[in-house]
This record gives structure tokens, sequence and C-alpha cells, in this order.
């Protein structure tokens, strides 16, 4: 490099450098890096700006894996982490080893971290040494590694600069939503750790693919081994996406998932300003009117808490809300309205996709965008329609033969001498008569034609 002192210039100076290494892929970039030392620095932010974790039993316990956390952790700007829900993440019913009976198990996060092995081993990691004892010898090591709360503290504290935090654990059957997995722990363990670490940067949460009881576990209010401060963290996200599985519209549904998760959109009802919502499957209730449905206020056999049903819930509004964006949704058009009345002073654009209407229709969801422009026009940009061209491609041909070819065809073909506008319009409706017709005048039109079309 010092022998070519114009690409010194060059790679010394930020923009050009910033800019070249944006074209180079992220596949390349790690041989790139080990051209020399230089070369390794300015390219490691790029290269580690957005890592993915595979959640594993020895992603958090080996000294080199998170030495070199330690030593690229700051460059991070996003997180991917995902564990799926697999026959391996399973946890069975524990047994006493002399009775036979199945053994209660009350879990309570253990934080402490230990720097002398002498202290560690002094203090049990669940409670007491024989729950301890039972834990170790009828759960995987996924299971402890899931609930070994220091690791995830050290590790998301090398992320000092993260922004965005993605988690994604797809895959749980319905017929496992009442049991508890290594999946959970896995996530207390993730909100533990964001609680107690210096994020300060961190405004993005998403949650991507996951289980309606994911949002249990990651609700400081109710959470495991919670602070009284914890709930101060997590104010500070400004943009939500959650993608959740579906919970099937019946006329009495599982109610306890969705208060649940009208509980963990309440703690960011003072901080969102972006907000996307998606049920994963068949249609499901709107997470935005909650407190509206019917089958949330009553008793129900299918609660798991009977005896709080009659508790209210309380709606739910984003004080500073400027976009929302909602899909795969069964909801009411009064619903729809209520929501933009409450909204009116703060959101800017909203967005509902594959949304069916129960009750009402659109002009009545909308009907409160008249009240807030002081007219409707509104309704002239609610929908375009426009004709949009079907481009054909000739195969097998050069560029020349099909000039020549186009050439042939419009100098042999007869044209009338004052072609009048009826003449258009009947040319042009036969046209749209092929093109938009059945499939075999498609292919008539094709054949008719002097090339092979792709």
């Amino acid at each position: 490099m010092a022998s070519s002192s114009t690409f010194l210039r060059f790679w010394l100076t930020e923009r050009p450098r910033d800019t070249l290494l944006s074209f180079v892929s992220k596949e390349d970039l790690p041989a790139f890096r080990l051209a020399c030392h230089d070369f390794s620095v300015r390219a490691a932010p790029l290269l580690f700006k957005e890592i993915n974790i595979d959640f594993r039993a020895s992603n958090f316990t080996k000294p080199a894996r998170m030495a070199a956390l330690d030593r690229i952790g700051h460059h991070t700007r996003t997180l991917t982490f995902t564990m799926a829900h697999t026959p391996e993440t399973f946890l069975p019913p524990l047994l006493d080893p002399t009775t036979g009976e199945e053994v209660t198990f009350i879990y309570e996060p253990y934080t402490q971290t230990l720097r002398d092995s002498a202290s560690r081993l002094s203090n049990p990691t669940y409670g007491s040494w024989e729950m301890t004892d039972v834990l170790v010898k009828q759960y995987s090591p996924l299971f402890h590694a899931a609930a070994n709360v220091p690791s995830f503290i050290r590790a998301f504290s090398s992320l000092r600069n993260l922004k965005h935090l993605k988690i994604s654990c797809p895959g749980q059957e319905a017929i496992q939503r009442y049991r508890r997995s290594i999946v959970d722990y896995v996530l207390i363990s993730i909100r533990i750790a964001v609680e107690r670490s210096n994020l300060s940067s961190l405004d993005t949460l998403s949650l991507v693919s996951i289980h309606p009881g994911a949002v249990l576990y990651l609700n400081p209010v109710m959470g495991f081994g919670a602070l009284p401060n914890s709930v101060k963290r997590w104010k500070r996200i400004k943009n939500l996406t959650i993608c959740m599985d579906s919970i099937p519209f019946t006329p009495y549904p599982p109610s306890d998932h969705l208060k649940l998760l009208h509980s963990y959109l309440q703690l960011f009802a003072s901080s969102v300003t972006d907000f996307v919502f998606r049920w994963q499957g068949v249609k499901g209730l709107s997470p935005l009117s909650l407190d509206k449905e019917v089958c949330l206020q009553k008793s129900s056999p299918d609660m798991a808490c009977p005896r709080r049903c009659h508790l209210a819930l309380r709606p739910l509004k984003f004080e500073k809300l400027r976009k929302m964006e909602v899909e795969n949704l069964v909801v009411d058009a009064s619903q729809i309205s209520s929501f933009i009345i409450a909204h009116r002073h703060t959101i800017r654009d909203f967005n509902f996709e594959d949304t069916h209407l129960r009750s009402g229709d659109w002009d009545q969801a909308l009907k409160p965008l008249t009240r807030i422009s002081g007219s409707e026009k509104w309704k002239e940009k609610a929908e375009e329609v426009m004709d949009v061209p079907l481009l054909l491609d000739p195969v097998g041909l050069e560029e020349k033969r099909v000039n020549e070819a186009l050439v042939d065809y419009f100098n042999c073909k007869p044209r009338p001498s004052r072609p009048s506008i009826g003449a258009w319009q009947k040319a042009g409706s036969r046209s749209r008569e092929l093109l938009g017709g059945t499939p075999e005048h498609f292919r008539r039109f094709l054949r008719t034609s002097v090339f092979s079309w792709r």
C-alpha cells in the first residue's frame, strides 16, 4: 500500500472507501479482510453490522466464542436470534427418582455472576440441591444453556451499539401452546439480558414467527426475574413488529393468549411510533381493539383464570403512533373507525392488509377521514386502477434478426389509407380480447406471431 500513493490517498478517504466496501458482497468480505491488517479493520464494521445467532448449547459458554464476540460486538447494529421449536426443545415432566411421582418445578432465574468456582459450587442453580440434581439428570444440556442467564447478560453486554433486535422462534404446534419448552426459557434469558445490559441505542424490536405464549415471557411486568426498572428499558422501543402464530377466530376463542398480547402491547403504548402486526395462518382478531371483543368480556370455561375474567381490558392507545400496518385480520368497521378517531392527532399512515370486515363496510370504517380532512377528497386516492402492458421476450434470436423481422412484418402488413378512430378502437378491442380472454385465445395470438415467445 505504501508504494502506491494514489491508492493510499483513495483508501484513507472515508467516503470513497466506504462506497467501495458497500459494493463488496458479504460472502467476499472475509477473504477481503485477510489481505492485510488495515483491510481487516476497515471491513469489520460492514461485515459484522448484522449477525445471526442460531441458539445451541455451546453458543455462550465457550470462552473462545465469547472472546470473539467481545472483539466484534461493538460493530453490530442488528442481531437476529433464532431458536425453532423442535423435538429437542420439548420438556417432559420431571419425575422423582425414588417414588416416580411428578415433581413440581417453580422456576426462578439465577442471575448472579460468580467469578470463582468455589462460590459457584456453593450455591444451587435451581433453588435447592435436590431440584438441581433432578434437572441435571433429566433435562438436556440445551435446557441448562437456555437457563444460564449470566451467559446471556455477558453476550448482550458485548453488543453495546445494538439498534435492532430480531427474535424468531417458529414451529410450535397448537397442541403445545400451554406447555413450557426450552424456547420459553431462552426468551426469559433474552429479556433479562436486555434489561441488565447497557443497550442505549436499542430502539427497534421485531418478533418474527413467534408463538402466542412468547409475549408472557417477554413481558417485564409479569415476567420471571423482572426488576422495578425493567419496564423503563422496553419503553425506549420506537419501532415494533410482531408476526405471531394465529389464534383461530371462533365464537369463543381461547382468550388467555389474547389478553397476554393486549397486556404486552400496553407496555409500548407511550413510546412506539411505527407498529406492524401480522397473524400467521388463519385470520385473527385485531390486536388494536381487543378491549371491544365480546369474547374477552364474558366468562368462558376455556379461560385459565376464570376468577379474573370479569376485569375489563383497558383500551389500547399509542400516544406517539405515526405509522401502523396490520394484516390478516377479522374486524368490525366500528373498531377501525374508533381506532382512527383515537389516534387522529398523531397517525399519518395506516394500512389494513388482507382485512375482512365482520360488520359494516369500508365507507363506515374510514368515515372519520372525512371529519379529519374536512372533505371527501381522500376517496379519490383510495383506489388506483391502471392497465399494465404485457411484455414478452423472443427466445434464441439475435437483436439484428429481430429488427429485420419487425421491418418485414410491418412493410408487408396492409394499411388503410385513412385509418379512422373506429378502426383503432376495433383493433384495440381485438387485442384486449386476445390478451385478456381465455388461455386458448392467448395461445392462438402467440402462434400467429413471427417469433417464439417465452
